[in-house]
């Protein structure tokens, strides 16, 4: 935990909510997450906690701590052997292998890629969930940012919500594609009786998925799909509803395919974005995992 950073109230600030003055004094931090420290008890006024909306007057003094919130901060460091593609102080980049989980939860409290973070860079302590600004599934292969300081955080999250980092993933997909690309839109939200699924609903978040077919087989086909948004589970919903499910999908795809794979068939291959700090343009490329190179080598 650093030192709290302590402010008085401006005049030209009188008379704002709490929320709305921390923002401007901190822009390097988000306001969700400002707001969540408000409701914590990490940012008081004159010692006292108060609501988000608790409106803050010139000469009010307020004290800001800047630490995980606790739910944040109980995970355990893990030595665990990542993939480092990239590395400096403010972002890491990792190639995921398949089977890893991203984030603790039910039934997976250990072993996670956050678990390994903590253990590689112990700072990540203070960043919310160790700095992960983006997921892939536990068997999705491939490249994932990480933030190394708040800023960067921020910064990565709000180029994630403003559709400014590239992703590309590569798959395989069941069946004959009729035509060499496409655009799949539709919004996407949890399934409304099976809640472990996502599905194609109306009140679900707006979803873009691009496709090209790479080669066609004779059952299935190496495809590439170019994220606009970032849903749960996107692409292998948008390609189940196209009527194209990924290979070995045990969640979208047929209880019996034409072609059989012990995971679904999914890796982040490329991935692209502005640095948060030096503003450089960078980009990486991580190649097919072995299981997926020796299905392709099966296929042709």
């Amino acid at each position: 935990m650093t030192d709290p950073h302590i402010f008085e109230i401006p005049a030209d600030l009188s008379g704002l909510r709490l929320d709305q003055v921390v923002a401007r004094l901190l822009p390097e931090y988000s306001r969700g997450r400002l707001q969540q420290w408000i409701e914590a008890g990490q940012i008081t006024v004159g010692e006292h906690t108060v609501s988000v909306r608790h409106k803050v007057y010139s000469g009010d003094r307020i004290e800001v701590i800047v630490a995980p919130l606790p739910q944040e901060a109980d995970h355990a460091p893990e030595a665990m052997d990542l993939s480092v593609v990239y590395e400096d102080p403010h972002i890491l980049v990792i190639n995921k292998p398949a089977g890893l989980v991203v984030h603790p939860g039910a039934g997976n409290w250990t072993g996670t890629l956050m678990n390994a973070l903590l253990h590689h860079s112990p700072e990540a302590v203070n960043l919310p969930r160790a700095g992960i600004v983006h997921r892939l599934d536990k068997d999705t292969s491939g490249l994932l940012v990480v933030a190394k300081t708040l800023a960067a955080h921020t910064a990565l999250v709000r180029d994630m919500q403003a559709r400014k980092v590239r992703r590309i993933y590569q798959a395989m997909a069941l069946g004959y594609f009729d035509r060499a690309s496409g655009t799949v839109e539709g919004n996407i939200g949890r399934h409304p009786t099976q809640r472990t699924r996502m599905a194609m609903v109306s009140n679900g978040k707006p979803a873009v998925t691009h496709w090209r077919v790479l080669h066609q087989f004779a059952k299935a086909a190496h495809v590439e799909c170019r994220l606009e948004t970032g849903r749960t589970h996107q692409i292998r919903v948008h390609m189940t509803h196209i009527g194209h499910p990924l290979v070995g999908d045990p969640v979208y795809g047929p209880r019996r395919a034409a072609v059989s794979f012990p995971r679904q068939a999914l890796h982040a291959w490329r991935l692209g974005l502005t640095h948060p700090v030096t503003g450089e343009e960078l980009q990486w490329e991580a190649p097919l995992p072995q299981d997926m190179r020796e299905m392709l080598e099966a296929l042709q």
